[in-house]
């Protein structure tokens, strides 16, 4: 599949600052290396806990349980918290993919995998979320938690989501998003700023890459407005749906 339209963008953001688009991958792996082995730790205490329940009832759309040969795709899911709750639902014949650019992200799913004994059931590929290493009409369910956000060219990779799902196939996102609840907003906003980064220094020993994925939270565009690049990509019946008063919400499309 080609972007002209989108290969013409010469540079984006990473965080607040304006750079090349062809150095925010590079920028972004970087900040992936530095928190891989302290991710699922600073997710517990960035978020008080709160990113369980958040991805039990993501993984719980993807409804895999009665879906005989189900394969899925999850991308960006490098420590595997995502494909793990997919693994434990869907039935003894399904394939779970776990995707991610990041080489020390999927070590530490790897390590992960075997501790819970799910290893058979899942294959880890490095791979970038704008050129999947897969044919067309391949999975039944894509999904990505807290990565699109990451991605220099969203617009290419929600793109190749829709070119990898087979017709039926749905396609699923968990992304910050924007508080709804008057008041909530500056103390949310107030918190992020100050007080993860802050707690990164303490926990990983760096609050740099906290500061960028705060910044890259407000970067992102608006649930409206995201939604309507998944149309875009060329999903139908698409929707999101906001948890916690809008800390973050779950996108979800349909490929005709």
């Amino acid at each position: 599949m080609t972007h002209p339209r989108s290969d013409q963008e010469s540079s984006t953001h990473f965080g607040f600052e304006e750079v090349p688009l062809a150095e925010k991958q590079g920028l972004v792996d970087d900040v992936f290396h530095k928190v891989a082995r302290r991710y699922d730790i600073m997710n517990d205490l960035m978020s008080g806990g709160l990113h369980r329940l958040w991805k039990d009832t993501f993984a719980a759309k993807v409804n895999a349980r009665n879906h005989t040969g189900f394969r899925h795709l999850d991308v960006a899911g490098g420590t595997g918290d995502i494909a793990f709750r997919v693994a434990k639902q869907a039935p003894a014949d399904a394939e779970v993919v776990v995707l991610d650019i990041n080489g020390d992200m999927l070590e530490v799913g790897r390590d992960r995998a075997r501790e819970r004994g799910l290893d058979a059931k899942l294959d880890f590929v490095q791979a970038n979320a704008e050129s999947l290493p897969f044919p067309d009409a391949n999975f039944d369910a894509y999904t990505i938690a807290f990565g699109i956000r990451n991605v220099p060219r969203i617009q290419v990779a929600l793109e190749e989501a829709f070119r990898v799902l087979k017709p039926g196939g749905r396609f699923l996102c968990l992304e910050f998003s924007q508080v709804a609840i008057p008041g909530l907003d500056k103390i949310y906003e107030a918190y992020s700023f100050n007080v993860i980064p802050m707690v990164g220094k303490i926990v990983a020993g760096d609050g740099e890459p906290y500061r960028y994925l705060v910044e890259s939270i407000q970067k992102f565009p608006r649930a409206d407005a995201f939604e309507g690049m998944i149309r875009k990509a060329g999903f139908r019946r698409t929707g999101y749906e906001r948890l916690t008063g809008g800390v973050v919400a779950i996108h979800s499309g349909w490929k005709p």
